[in-house]
């Protein structure tokens, strides 16, 4: 949920890196330019505060998703995500229920994006392998 102080943050953080940018304006409409900035700054803020809120979600589902799935599937999709080590959960559950980019894992991870798309790809094959390859 999004607060007046999160929103001044944001307007904040656009103003500080639109003056730090300052000389890159070459737009006759600097309104336009300022406004990119606040966007993309407020895009930053909610990638990130997803993040913040997305950290630790494998295992933990709601109410909808028991209606979808039925419980052998459930289980079958717990224990082979069990199996998998703690990095390649965090990283499926970074991707899939947060819904973030590779490079933006990886940024928010510290490693290389190369690094993330591999062991992504792994993480879902050795998944596949351990649900029977459904």
């Amino acid at each position: 949920m999004t607060t007046d102080a999160d929103a001044e943050d944001v307007a904040q953080n656009a103003l500080i890196r639109a003056w730090r940018m300052r000389h890159a304006c070459r737009s006759a409409d600097a309104k336009a330019w300022l406004r990119q900035i606040a966007r993309n700054e407020s895009l930053r803020a909610h990638a990130a505060q997803r993040a913040h809120a997305t950290l630790d979600l494998v295992g933990e589902r709601g109410e909808d998703d028991a209606a979808v799935e039925t419980v052998p599937e459930r289980l079958s999709v717990d224990a082979a995500l069990q199996r998998l080590e703690p990095l390649d959960r965090r990283l499926l559950a970074l991707r899939y229920e947060a819904d973030m980019t590779q490079s933006r894992i990886a940024e928010l991870l510290g490693m290389p994006e190369g690094t993330v798309k591999v062991r992504l790809h792994r993480a879902r094959r050795a998944l596949a392998k351990g649900m029977g390859e459904r």
